[in-house]
Formats: C-alpha cells, structure tokens, sequence
C-alpha cells in the first residue's frame, strides 16, 4: 500500500511531507541534480564490519547542487487545522530566471522589521534552484520551501533575514557522513503491461483467452466490480519514491576531481559543488534530487565519512567495449 497507487507522479520535483526536528538552526534540506554513477575503493571505517579497516568496493552516486537562492521567507501561525501561512515577504530584485516560472509582485505587502517572532509559530525559507549554473541545458528554476531547524523562531527569522536574497551552499545543510533520504520522481517506463508492471507468470498454453493477462480477475467479478490488486496494465515508473539513510561519502567544490573525460553520459560535465552517496538513487540523469536530513537515522552507519582510496573516472562515450 506504500506504492499505491501506481499512477504518475504530479510533479517532477518531489514533495515532502514531514521534516525531522534538529536543533542547529539551518536548512532541513536541499536539493541537487543527478550526474550518474561511477564507483570506487574505500577503507571501511564501519565499527563493527568483517572487513572493518580494508579496502572495499562500492557504488556511489553522484548529485550536482548548484547554490539555491533563497526567494522569500513565509511566516506560519498555528491554527485548530494546523500550520497555516499568514505573511509572506519576497525578494522583489530576483533571479531574471524565476519570470519563466512564476510572475512576481511588483512591490512587497509587508516589511521586514514588521514581523513579530511570538505572533509566528514557525519560519520558513522560499527558494528555487539555478540550473542555468549547469550543464544540463535547462534554465527555469525549481520553487520549493526550505524548512528551518531550531526550536525558536525568533533565531529561524534572523536567519531567514540574514540570507534573504543571498545564495546558500550544499555545505550549510549537510556533511559529509551524513546520512540523508532521497526523495525523487523514478525513471519513466510509460504504459506497461501485467508481466513487467507486476511479475506475473505467463499462462500455460492450453489455458483461455490471453498468454500474458491475469488469470483470475477475483470473486467479485460477477458483480462487475474488479479488485485493485488485481494485476492489470498501466503507468510503470515516473512515481515518487523514498530512499532512507542513503550515506553521504562526499562532499566537495572540486568538480575536477569527479568529472569523467567527456564528462558524464547523459548528463555533462559537473561544474558546481556535488556530494557522493553509497549506492543507486531514483531517476534517470539530470533528475531534480531532493534531499533532507534522516527523518529515522540508522545507527549502523558511522557519522565520519570514510576515505576513498580510488574514484573511476574513466567513460566509454565514444568508445566500445571491443575497443577498449
């Protein structure tokens, strides 16, 4: 019921519907673009591994986070139906981009030096991502909120004034060791039908009708009414799913050291800040990656990044197999 129902995903940005609760007053999240995989040796610092202190293999994805730019600060009062926005301030001289998504107001309702930190129950960011920083051949920004950590609001506001028109780095939110969730939109897969959208078997030759259809539609079918999990054809992929306590191995400015010769298939050469994380995530190449701090950490998983003895960096775009 987790996955339920299959059907595409609105957006292709995902959305987030519950933040953890930290003390350090900075962002709960932040957001990036998929370059691909590569993989590499790293020494397993892991406390209680067999092979604690060896050198190991590992997948790592590769996510470009541009600097987002934080739009406007939204102030939230607290209501019998829970959060509701009262107030909203924005950055009248935005990014020229943000005019392909949204049309801004000319001039701003309220200053601010009028908001009031004990009429608000919480502080939040409105921010939007610059693509045009990257390779990826897209301008038009993403807009998303950014919730705040801390539990006053009068330090989440000064915060939110501080950095009102301003940029903010991947660094300011996570660090290398962290672990994060990975909320995205999967790769696409269109109309499918039964047998790849759900795994059923094929039918044995002497049976009726259809080789590839369900064999029983269920009990109520009489009564013309078919049950959900009956497996049928439809959407396969393009559906927003989670990735928990996904390890963030690293962290860095130097785009040199993680770009392939050619740069990555799909996708380019990566030119801005970019973290590594263990293992696959969600979605095909140039993908917007949202990602927040771990809503349920695993404790299994060390708060230091490890070291990484080797990185590939070698590409076959250009190149076969038989060549190489």
């Amino acid at each position: 019921m987790g996955v339920w129902p299959r059907k595409r995903a609105r957006s292709q940005r995902a959305r987030i519907r519950q933040w953890p609760q930290i003390k350090e007053t900075k962002p709960l999240g932040f957001a990036g673009y998929k370059a691909g995989m590569t993989h590499g040796l790293i020494t397993d610092n892991r406390p209680h591994s067999q092979t604690k202190g060896q050198e190991i293999f590992m997948p790592m994805s590769v996510i470009e986070c541009p600097p987002i730019k934080v739009l406007g600060i939204i102030c939230y009062q607290q209501t019998p139906n829970g959060l509701k926005a009262s107030s909203s301030i924005l950055d009248i001289k935005a990014d020229k981009h943000i005019a392909r998504t949204i049309s801004m107001p000319k001039k701003t309702n309220k200053n601010l030096d009028q908001i009031i930190p004990s009429e608000y129950h919480d502080i939040r960011l409105l921010v939007h991502t610059q693509p045009a920083k990257t390779g990826i051949g897209k301008k038009k920004p993403e807009i998303f909120e950014l919730p705040l950590g801390g539990n006053e609001v009068a330090a989440k506001l000064a915060y939110a004034k501080e950095k009102l028109g301003k940029e903010i780095n991947v660094q300011e939110s996570i660090a290398a060791g962290n672990a994060i969730d990975i909320h995205a939109i999967t790769k696409g897969k269109g109309f499918q039908g039964p047998v790849k959208r759900f795994g059923i078997s094929f039918k044995q030759h002497k049976s009726e009708k259809g080789f590839r259809a369900p064999g029983s539609l269920g009990g109520w079918r009489g009564q013309g009414h078919v049950m959900y999990r009956v497996a049928h054809a439809g959407q396969m992929g393009y559906h927003q799913r989670v990735d928990y306590n996904k390890w963030v191995v690293r962290i860095s400015e130097k785009a040199d050291d993680i770009n392939p010769k050619g740069g990555f298939k799909h996708y380019g050469v990566v030119k801005n800040s970019y973290i590594i994380v263990k293992g696959s995530i969600p979605g095909p190449s140039k993908r917007l990656i949202c990602f927040m701090t771990s809503i349920r950490p695993n404790k299994h998983i060390p708060a230091n990044a490890p070291s990484i003895e080797y990185l590939a960096l070698a590409t076959h775009q250009g190149t076969s197999r038989r060549e190489e």
